[in-house]
């Protein structure tokens, strides 16, 4: 398989790549700067480094105006939480019980059926992907029922199956 290098999704991949840890933003905030540092202009090093030129001008002021160490990202507080602690064990222990057991309906738990029962127990909306994502910090896997079907008669599969060459 060859890949064009110059190819828009190979460029996204690679952003993206760069995205994924704080050691490799700060060596992208690093290299912005090296290079407004070896004469590049900030929108030059914005455009080829896929970044905006006031955010490769703001790089450069808080490295000349602190150092290497104004390039380490902070800490970033995130959004507050929607659920207190108490509510998350409520959840964890409703989870290891059927949905019938708490009033809805399905007999397997899954991502809509978990946002309901947060918004009745609760009143807070949590979408889908968001209770999938408390399934797992729970160390909870999605579990499919299998359909009836699935389940063959092993008597009738061993008649069907073709009898060996030469028996």
């Amino acid at each position: 398989m060859t890949v064009k290098i110059d190819d828009p999704h190979v460029v996204m991949i690679l952003q993206d790549e760069i995205q994924r840890s704080e050691e490799a933003r700060y060596d992208h905030r690093l290299h912005a700067v090296l290079l407004v540092a070896k004469g590049m202009s900030c929108p030059i090093v914005a455009d080829l480094l896929g970044d905006s030129e006031r955010t490769v001008r703001y790089w450069v002021r808080r490295y000349m105006s602190d150092g290497l160490q104004a390039l380490v990202e902070n800490e970033r507080p995130g959004r507050r939480a929607r659920l207190n602690e108490s509510q998350l064990e409520r959840i964890e222990m409703v989870l290891r019980q059927t949905p019938e057991s708490v009033g809805l309906c399905g007999g397997v738990w899954d991502g809509k059926t978990l946002s309901a029962y947060v918004r009745n127990r609760f009143d807070v909306a949590l979408g889908v992907r968001q209770c999938q994502r408390l399934f797992r910090y729970f160390g909870f896997r999605l579990r499919k029922p299998r359909p009836l079907i699935a389940h063959g008669d092993a008597e009738k599969q061993k008649a069907f199956k073709k009898k060996p060459i030469g028996g």
